[in-house]
């Protein structure tokens, strides 16, 4: 039989970028609106050469896993032959599927307002629903999807794509904290102290 974690992690992760593609184009077709897809600033192009490869093998590696038995894109013997491992792919296979229901309700959260980079024409600050507790929920759950993929598929490759999505999303984070510092001010320095960048904090100041 297929190994069906890695297959669901693959047409999860397919998912997630198919729904970003047709999130583009509806903005630019539909609502002529730009997302980003070419940052504004010099810093976010930067990120994007290595932003850009990230993704594409994050697509293909897990389809490359599935298509061989050995060799530096298949799953290692050590996950392959332990159970205990295998219980913990299932896990890894669950918990990507439940980061992309996430996300999904978080990009209808921030309807007109999502973009793929920093930009000064967006003005709102969303602060409900997945915002309230946490400052960027759709990078924490891409976080958490690129770590169960590396869970599901622990070669080598998918690491070393991971530690560099994981890193980036962390620059891409402060960088826009500190665009909406500036562009909020006192509301945005209120909002920093309740919320963590990913995961919630253990317990509000303004609670």
């Amino acid at each position: 039989m297929r190994d069906i974690p890695l297959l669901v992690v693959a047409l999860t992760v397919c998912a997630y970028w198919l729904r970003v593609g047709a999130m583009i184009v509806r903005a630019r077709r539909k609502q002529h609106r730009d997302v980003g897809i070419i940052p504004e600033r010099p810093a976010e192009r930067a990120m994007w050469l290595v932003f850009v490869p990230a993704v594409l093998a994050w697509c293909t590696l897990p389809w490359l896993g599935l298509a061989h038995d050995g060799g530096p894109f298949a799953l290692p013997p050590f996950a392959r032959d332990s159970a205990v491992y295998g219980v913990l792919r299932w896990i890894a296979a669950a918990a990507a599927v439940v980061c992309l229901v996430l996300t999904v309700r978080a990009w209808r959260r921030m309807g007109a307002d999502w973009r793929m980079d920093i930009s000064d024409d967006n003005r709102n600050l969303i602060t409900d629903d997945l915002f309230a507790r946490v400052r960027h929920p759709i990078y924490a759950f891409s976080i958490g999807m690129m770590i169960a993929t590396a869970v599901v598929l622990p070669a080598w490759p998918m690491l070393v794509v991971a530690l560099a999505h994981v890193a980036l999303m962390n620059l891409k984070a402060r960088n826009e904290e500190s665009h909406l510092a500036r562009m909020h001010g006192d509301a945005y320095a209120r909002y920093m102290e309740r919320t963590g960048r990913f995961l919630p904090r253990a317990a509000s100041r303004h609670s």
